[in-house]
């Protein structure tokens, strides 16, 4: 009688285990997919910041350029002039920025850095752990309790 109840908690087990690591799994499959929607988002807005941005960048260069064109030609002094060409840089940047392959070169140089360069990527005191964490929380938790008397 003992071994037949055994043996159908043993198999209940297994099945309680193996029901936990599916659900784990499908937490993390969950987990995986929202923090890539979220980094899909934030680069969607960088992209859409860019582009508003050289709307109004494009304007100002514009009128930049026309009012130092003008003021040269009406001083005859080609030295107003010499603004316009760092600001062009300022402008193709934006372009490439908003419009162009900027962000997937800067994409590939990631990725070179990732395979090449791994030291780079280091973050000071290493990685949190679990520990890291909790002693700090402590550390908050205790001093909150000393200021909140």
């Amino acid at each position: 009688m003992g071994f037949l109840l055994s043996k159908s908690m043993d198999a209940n087990l297994k099945k309680q285990q193996e029901f936990m690591l599916h659900n784990s799994r499908l937490q993390m499959e969950r987990q995986m997919e929202m923090q890539n929607q979220m980094r899909e988002r934030q680069m969607a807005m960088q992209v859409a910041w860019s582009r508003e941005f050289l709307k109004y960048f494009g304007t100002f260069f514009l009128v930049a350029s026309t009012g130092l064109t003008l003021g040269a030609m009406k001083r005859k002094t080609p030295a107003m002039l010499a603004p316009i060409f760092p600001l062009s840089f300022i402008l193709a940047y934006q372009m490439d920025n908003a419009y162009g392959t900027l962000i997937h070169r800067m994409r590939g140089e990631a990725e070179s850095i990732m395979a090449s360069e791994r030291e780079r990527l280091g973050l000071p005191h290493g990685t949190p752990t679990f520990d890291s964490v909790e002693k700090a929380r402590r550390a908050k938790s205790s001093l909150a309790s000393i200021l909140d008397k």
